[in-house]
């Protein structure tokens, strides 16, 4: 299984894990909330594993700028 990490608002690529043995606690989703999961994480149809999270550089814009969090797609 494959997980991609991909920043949820410019779509950046930041990682990559491609492993069959790692678990969904070992990282750190067991933590999330059913609705967190929901808007985390999704699943493909080849079993690959999307996980959206913040990249630096728009967490930095959004910190700098948070009128750009009221917009659905700020950072583009």
């Amino acid at each position: 299984m494959a997980i991609n990490y991909v920043c949820r608002h410019c779509r950046t690529s930041i990682g990559r894990i491609e492993t069959p043995y790692v678990s969904e606690s070992q990282l750190g989703f067991h933590f999330l909330t059913p609705e967190e999961r929901q808007d985390i994480i999704a699943y493909d149809s080849n079993g690959e594993m999307t996980v959206r999270v913040t990249c630096d550089y728009c967490k930095e814009a959004l910190e700098n700028n948070p009128e750009l969090s009221l917009i659905s797609n700020p950072l583009q």
